[in-house]
């Protein structure tokens, strides 16, 4: 049944002039004509509060029919709505794209009330299309006048709006150790925080000081949690793995992406494409091993929708942390490169994020390229940013952690800088790409270049525990070379990595190391 005569419909069962309707609503009477004859579509907000003020489901609302037979004769195919993860359903997460398109300054403001009303409803097939409306509004939304960022995701306009940086070069350099310490850096770093990743602030630091590891020194143990130390919180502790536990690094995302891009490069070249990208993607995990924005655009490929396309189709997670964590192998394959080095990550992470998301990958995977030539830390990080838009969001909040760093700032001014900006207690501001990369820089330059120090911090700032201490632990791994990391960190791994992604499984990490090598080699 058409909009419009359901409209027609709900005015005369309630007694409602026209109006009276169009005074309720605060629309012309004119208006509500065309409304009722069809001529005109009301807009998205005022179906909501149509159906609110009258106490209509959407669903009855829209697909609403009063003629029984018509409705008998319609064919209608839906999917198992209900069943869907939110990730896959663009329409459960309209309040994270109404904070991300805000920070993007984006000028839809005007329609909270839409985007907080459609996300109450359950998923059916209304609140699918009303979400399908929304996104084009979002789409096509034009930047508020006042916003003050220039953030492109095209790699030429990246490039023409870098600052650049110059640092000190250290002579005879270890490449192997180098690269072999990044493996082991990023591994452990993944470990210790995996343990407690998803825990809040609130938790995880009164659990550290429970259990005599506050300030954060060493893994966290099995043996922590006896005594029913875990029953006191809510976070369920019982479902990770730990150290004492272990027999080499369990499967985690943040390895697993390392390991397949030493594929994507074996296969495709340092010349690979985000479309050769995409296809690894498809070949080489399963849907499962994909999250948020990875998800959105696995999911995306198969529909047919290719890089930069795939990044931005009912993406709501397109500048959280994933390309972030996948940036990694680009730098260590590109040892003193970091242009080459970012604009591998750019390629990748083309086919998932935009802007800020983008700017985190090229970020990490610059950083690495310069960790190989010096070990300032406060080097490596401009010589990172160096590769990013001096007019971001991204270069203003890791710029500013340096500035308060060299202002004499304690940590936890840093850190309260990060809760400030993005709250921990949201899954936007828990998993976006600025307060992570704000965490990775307070931790590599209060650690003073020490790696235990380091990745303990980036794990005690809470946040996204096992990415961030990863991330530390690749660059430090980097800079200061394999000797550099105590055994303490590497026993448990026992240079075994377990992967879940097809043809590798499991994987002694000196043979990444030596295949990383000959990467380097066949520049």
């Amino acid at each position: 049944m058409l909009i419009g005569r359901r409209i027609n419909l709900i005015r005369s069962n309630a007694n409602l002039s026209q109006e009276e309707f169009a005074k309720l609503f605060d629309i012309s009477q004119q208006l509500l004509q065309q409304w009722e004859c069809g001529s005109v579509l009301p807009p998205l907000e005022k179906l909501v509060q149509i159906s609110k003020h009258f106490s209509v489901s959407l669903d009855d609302f829209v697909l609403g029919c009063d003629n029984p037979e018509e409705k008998s004769d319609t064919i209608l195919l839906k999917p198992r709505y209900e069943s869907m993860h939110s990730w896959e359903f663009y329409a459960s997460n309209l309040l994270t794209e109404y904070t991300q398109s805000i920070e993007e300054g984006l000028d839809i403001e005007n329609y909270k009330d839409v985007f907080v009303s459609v996300a109450k409803l359950p998923k059916n097939e209304i609140k699918k299309k009303l979400g399908d409306t929304i996104f084009e509004i979002v789409l096509n939304a034009k930047q508020t006048k006042d916003y003050k960022y220039t953030e492109p995701s095209e790699l030429s306009s990246i490039k023409a709006l870098r600052k650049p940086y110059s640092y000190k070069k250290r002579e005879n350099v270890d490449f192997r150790s180098k690269i072999h310490g990044a493996w082991v850096g990023r591994i452990c770093g993944c470990m210790l925080g995996k343990s407690v990743e998803g825990i809040r602030s609130n938790e995880l630091i009164p659990f550290l000081k429970e259990t005599d590891n506050y300030p954060m020194h060493r893994y966290i143990l099995s043996s922590d949690l006896k005594e029913g130390v875990a029953n006191k919180y809510k976070f369920r502790f019982e479902d990770n793995p730990y150290a004492d536990a272990i027999d080499g690094m369990p499967v985690d995302d943040d390895t697993n992406y390392t390991v397949l891009y030493q594929e994507v490069i074996e296969e495709y070249g340092r010349a690979f494409t985000s479309i050769d990208v995409s296809e690894a993607w498809l070949k080489y995990q399963p849907k499962e091993a994909y999250c948020t924005a990875e998800r959105v655009a696995f999911c995306n490929f198969i529909k047919g929708y290719a890089p930069p396309d795939s990044a931005l189709y009912k993406n709501p997670y397109r500048e959280w942390i994933g390309a972030q964590i996948r940036a990694d192998y680009f730098g260590y394959i590109n040892p003193g490169n970091p242009e080459l080095a970012a604009e591998m990550a750019w390629r990748d992470a083309s086919v998932s994020h935009t802007k800020n998301g983008i700017y985190g990958a090229m970020l990490v995977a610059a950083m690495l390229a310069v960790a190989a030539e010096t070990d300032n830390v406060t080097d490596i990080i401009r010589g990172g940013l160096a590769q990013i838009p001096c007019t971001s969001r991204l270069y203003e909040g890791v710029e500013y952690i340096i500035e308060c760093f060299e202002n004499g700032s304690s940590i936890e001014d840093c850190r309260r800088a990060v809760v400030e900006r993005y709250d921990e207690y949201t899954p936007h501001g828990w998993c976006h790409t600025i307060s992570n990369a704000m965490i990775v820089a307070i931790s590599l330059l209060y650690g003073c270049g020490d790696y235990g120090k380091s990745v303990c911090m980036a794990v005690e700032s809470a946040y996204d525990t096992d990415c961030n201490a990863a991330t530390v632990g690749s660059v430090l791994g980097m800079a200061n070379g394999i000797c550099s990391i105590d055994k303490y960190w590497t026993d448990p791994i026992n240079n075994t990595l377990h992967t879940s992604v097809y043809g590798v499984g499991t994987v002694k990490i000196t043979d990444l190391v030596e295949r990383t090598m000959r990467h380097i080699k066949a520049e």
